[in-house]
């Protein structure tokens, strides 16, 4: 295969059969799903099951016991069962477009991470979108987003379909290269050189971390936030707070002082599972 997509989700059942089904649609049929779920309930495995048949490779879901927030551990679970060398990652409330898996695949590049961003929408357009209006791509039209509760403003270039236009706002962007848990894509040799997600590390800039020790290794990265396109699909935070926050922050700044790639608390542990 030639890519693995790591989502991940807690007790969003609605919001990942949305995903799941902008996955059944992608122009590229040539990779898998590895459901990075961080203790939901039965209900999360009872969507994924009605999906497995849908894909060329069976859907793998990782599940580990709800102990509060646990993502970086769950995606180096997550990681550990993936069977292809190049690594997507996004979350269970971002749908994709079609090309999402083949513009990862199409920029791909040695020595590269592709850091990507979504196209946030508001709650009541967020419930609004159907299953039937993702096979049709209806979700992705400029149009159909304004009459369905979306405000007119600049970010919906960000949809754009033409190619030399997406390429040119990447190059333009003001917005920093990160890795970015939502749309973003690695290759695994190089999350494995820097053993995976750091879980010293609690909501708030987990990913960027990961992307700041990348760079240490000397990996770069690339900007497809105008060409890999997904819509982000409203919710609460409750799960945030300003302790953690300040605990990620410091973790941060230390390992950019120190230049730091690899870290203790990581995949590492549970390769010999």
């Amino acid at each position: 295969m030639l890519l693995s997509v790591i989502i991940t989700t807690y007790n969003s059942e609605v919001w990942l059969q949305k995903v799941l089904e902008g996955y059944c649609n992608q122009t590229e049929s040539n990779f898998e799903l590895v459901i990075a779920d961080d203790g939901s309930t039965a209900n999360t495995k009872l969507i994924v099951d009605t999906f497995s048949h849908k894909f060329q490779f069976p859907i793998q879901h990782v599940w580990q016991e709800d102990a509060g927030f646990q993502k970086c551990k769950i995606l180096n679970k997550a990681i550990l069962k993936t069977n292809s060398d190049y690594l997507l990652f996004t979350d269970g409330d971002c749908i994709p477009r079609k090309d999402f898996v083949a513009q990862h695949l199409k920029y791909k590049e040695a020595g590269y991470f592709l850091s990507g961003g979504y196209f946030k929408l508001p709650i009541k357009t967020s419930n609004l979108i159907s299953l039937e209006n993702i096979n049709n791509q209806h979700c992705f039209s400029i149009s159909w987003l304004i009459k369905n509760g979306v405000s007119i403003s600049f970010k919906l270039s960000k949809l754009t379909k033409i190619t030399p236009f997406a390429i040119f706002m990447n190059w333009l962007t003001p917005t920093k290269r990160s890795f970015n848990g939502h749309n973003t894509s690695c290759f695994k040799k190089d999350l494995i050189a820097i053993n995976g997600f750091n879980e010293e590390m609690q909501y708030g800039g987990l990913d960027r971390e990961v992307g700041e020790r990348l760079f240490n290794l000397g990996i770069l990265s690339k900007q497809v936030r105008y060409s890999a396109i997904c819509l982000h699909l409203d919710h609460k935070r409750g799960y945030a707070s300003t302790e953690t926050w300040k605990k990620n922050n410091a973790i941060r700044s230390y390992n950019r002082k120190h230049s730091v790639t690899f870290i203790e608390n990581g995949l590492s542990k549970y390769i010999s599972e």
